[in-house]
Order: structure tokens, then sequence, then C-alpha cells
């Protein structure tokens, strides 16, 4: 533990031109006392830390010294890749391996690209989570991520959900665990089960257990291409029933934001020509009337249902309310 402290000491300090006690206490996580401990250890190890006393004193390398120990762990240039996600990092137990891969690109860098890490980092964010929405990390992600880097079978138990026939029904799995995605701020697990690949989401699983056996991944298995596929047929699978609506101008730029956007702009395509008043009819594709009626309420004035008739009388009814409610 002591020695890849101070490994990570050295790291710092010829990263940058000078750092104070305090500076290197924050990021090894230690007191200042074990900070001038460290720095005395490294002396008398032959590395030329030099200490600076007074107020505006700290540490530095003396005379341009450079250490080869900036060589990557696997886990670490693979975390490198991913430092961009800060929040996925530190949900899949990475962010030591990306903090320690980000010191050691810094070190070998000239000291003119020092900078370039906090640079972009200062720069750009990705923020993942929807609004509105506070994300959750599943207590089952650090192992099932630990699987996916080791190309590691799992043991699963899985809670199925949204089907009539099995929802809520737990199922056992031996799962090869291919890649993560993070959508909207829920994890899900692509995998390989059997023959077939599927999507799991993570906080469906009940346990994770990784078995003995690794499993020899297909080199030809596209994880952004998968998902986008299967992403895009899981959209269209949602869409079981049909509305018709009229819509105004206004209403049909609303429409793509307040469902499918792709299934909305093919209803627009096909839509009938503007009538006198610039109205649309069209047939859209919704999830269930209920998912339609929250949806489209959305639009007020903007849009009429024309059919079904319960639904249409639903949109009446609560036209009526809002009447009353502002007479």
């Amino acid at each position: 533990m002591r020695a890849a402290r101070l490994i990570k000491m050295v790291l710092l300090l010829q990263s940058r031109p000078a750092m104070t006690a305090a500076e290197l206490a924050a990021e090894l996580e230690v007191s200042e006392r074990t900070v001038t401990r460290d720095a005395q250890a490294l002396s008398d190890a032959g590395v030329p830390v030099y200490a600076e006393r007074g107020r505006a004193g700290g540490y530095r390398l003396v005379g341009g010294y450079r250490t080869r120990l900036t060589g990557l762990a696997r886990d670490e240039a693979e975390a490198l890749f991913l430092s961009g996600l800060p929040a996925a990092l530190r949900e899949m137990g990475l962010e030591d391996a990306a903090s320690a891969a980000r010191l050691k690109v810094s070190a070998a860098l000239m000291p003119s690209l020092r900078d370039a890490s906090s640079s972009a980092a200062r720069r750009f964010h990705l923020d993942a989570p929807s609004w509105y929405h506070e994300p959750e990390t599943p207590d089952l992600l650090p192992p099932i991520a630990d699987a996916v880097w080791d190309d590691r079978l799992l043991r699963v138990r899985y809670r199925r959900g949204g089907g009539r026939d099995h929802a809520g029904t737990e199922v056992a799995r031996e799962l090869a665990p291919y890649g993560l995605v993070l959508k909207a701020g829920i994890w899900y697990l692509c995998a390989r089960a059997g023959e077939d690949f599927r999507v799991y989401r993570i906080d469906r699983f009940t346990a994770v257990e990784a078995a003995d056996g690794r499993f020899e991944r297909d080199e030809d298995f596209d994880l952004p291409g998968f998902w986008a596929e299967r992403a895009t047929a899981f959209a269209r699978s949602l869409l079981r029933t049909e509305v018709t609506v009229r819509v105004s101008e206004r209403g049909a730029r609303m429409l793509a934001y307040t469902g499918d956007r792709a299934a909305a702009a093919a209803a627009l395509a096909e839509a009938s020509a503007p009538d006198r008043d610039g109205w649309r009819t069209l047939t859209l594709p919704v999830e269930s009337p209920d998912v339609a009626y929250s949806q489209l309420l959305a639009l007020g004035p903007e849009l009429e249902v024309l059919a079904p008739d319960a639904l249409r009388a639903r949109f009446a009814a609560a036209a009526e309310r809002l009447r009353e409610l502002y007479r």
C-alpha cells in the first residue's frame, strides 16, 4: 500500500512544477505528517525530492528528474478510454484505475502538455441521466462490470418484467457478459445466453456469481451496433395501437417531443395536406390509449383526437374540466 502511494507521489510531483504538503495530502488521502515522512523516504531512496520551507513552500523534483514508472496496467489503460464518464467509472468501481491512468499519462507528457487533461475536463462533461430523475447505482453493477472486463461467465438470477405471462418471475441463467450500456441513467447488460444475444436491465438482477470459466468473445460482436438495433426494435415493439389526430402547425412541431420521435416523423410524412386552417390529419402509433392520453394531452389546444371514440371522450372531459377551472 505504501509503495503504491510513494509511486503516486513521484508521479504527482513529476506532472507539476511543485505541490504543497496540503495538496499532496489531499491527492494521496493521507495526513500532511505522512506526506513529510513519505518525502523523506523517497529522498533516502535516491529520488531527488526537494522540500521548500515556509508558507509558500512545498515539494518538487530537482533537476528535471524523470521516473520510468509510467507504464499503464491493463485495467488503467481500459479505464482511460472511459475517462470522460466520471460517474459511470465510479459506479463500475473503476475510478481509482482511471485516476492512476490519467496521472501516468500526465507524467509522461512534455511539460507544456501536462494541463491537457484538466483543460479538457473544464470544457467538456457528459451527464448521462435524464432530467428530473435521480440516478441509482445498482448494487450488482461492480461485479457484473468485473466479469465484462474479464470475459468471465456469470451465473445470475434475473427478475423478468413487462410481459403479462411472466412479469415479476425470477429465472436462473448462465450468461456470457459482452458489454454494458448506460442509457438515460439506467444500466443495461448485453450478454449471450446460449446462442442468443439479449439485453438485461442491471437493476433486475437479484443475484450474480462469477462462474469458474471464461468465454471466448466473438470478435465480430459490435456493441454500439447491437444496442442501436435492439433499442430501435424495442421502441417499435411498444407501439401496439394507433390513434387518429389533427394537429396544428405548432402541434406538428411539438409532436416529436411527446413520444417516439421516429414514429411521429413517419406519421407526419404520411399525414394529409393542411386544411384551410393549416391543420393536418394523421394516424399515430402509440403504446396504449392510456399512454397516448398522458403524452398527447401536453399539446393542449394544438391537437384534436378524432379516434378512437373512448380516447376522444377522455380529451373532451379533460377540456371541460379545464374550462370549469378557468371559467
